[in-house]
């Protein structure tokens, strides 16, 4: 096939810094998960060993967590995208519905660059992340807060970090599920094709 052709078939979804935000923020948020497990789950503790070094890397890669992201500000495109994700409109409503009755047909889906439930994950993690960091700090400099407070921090951190665990599952399920949108993440486009059925009100 002509080069242009193949050109004209695509779309450009993702710019290369907002990939490369996507993976760092993926891998540390991957770190945190794994270390997590290691520190709370017995068999994974013996298996690992080495408590302390767990610890480490598990506080530090808790706190870079939001770095990827605010030196992200600094993309044109990204903050755009951030706009994106910050608006909800009326199709937005419309495709939740949908989602909540099952109804898988596109027509009944209607999503801009980002479907609701997209946007519902990126608002849902953010402010997940930013809890986990305040009670995380709590955690870490125990003279710097009354005891209570130390002992609700960390009953919200655990179970809020079993929560992050089940919907971050879910969210790797989705982008398994769909190939082509793992493209657009893997090098920055997608098929013309895909972004219309997938993302029909998408200004491209």
């Amino acid at each position: 096939m002509h080069p242009r052709a193949d050109t004209a078939a695509e779309v450009s979804r993702f710019t290369q810094a907002e990939r490369w935000i996507h993976r760092t923020t993926a891998a540390l948020m991957g770190v945190c998960v794994l270390t997590a497990a290691c520190l709370y789950v017995p068999q994974l503790a013996e298996l690992v060993g080495r408590r302390a070094l767990v610890v480490t890397l598990h506080k530090w890669s808790g706190l870079a967590l939001p770095l990827p992201v605010l030196a992200g500000l600094a993309s044109r495109a990204f903050r755009a995208d951030l706009g994106h994700l910050n608006r909800f409109g009326p199709h937005d409503r419309t495709w939740l519905r949908a989602a909540l009755h099952r109804d898988k047909r596109q027509s009944s889906r209607p999503a801009a660059k980002f479907n609701a439930g997209q946007k519902v994950y990126a608002a849902w993690i953010a402010g997940a992340t930013l809890v986990m960091l305040a009670t995380g700090l709590m955690m870490w400099f125990t003279h710097l807060t009354p005891l209570l407070w130390r002992t609700s921090a960390t009953f919200v951190h655990d179970w809020l970090a079993l929560t992050i665990g089940i919907v971050l599952a879910g969210h790797i399920g989705m982008a398994v599920a769909d190939p082509e949108a793992r493209r657009g993440m893997r090098t920055g486009r997608v098929s013309r094709d895909w972004a219309t059925r997938q993302h029909s009100l998408w200004r491209r």
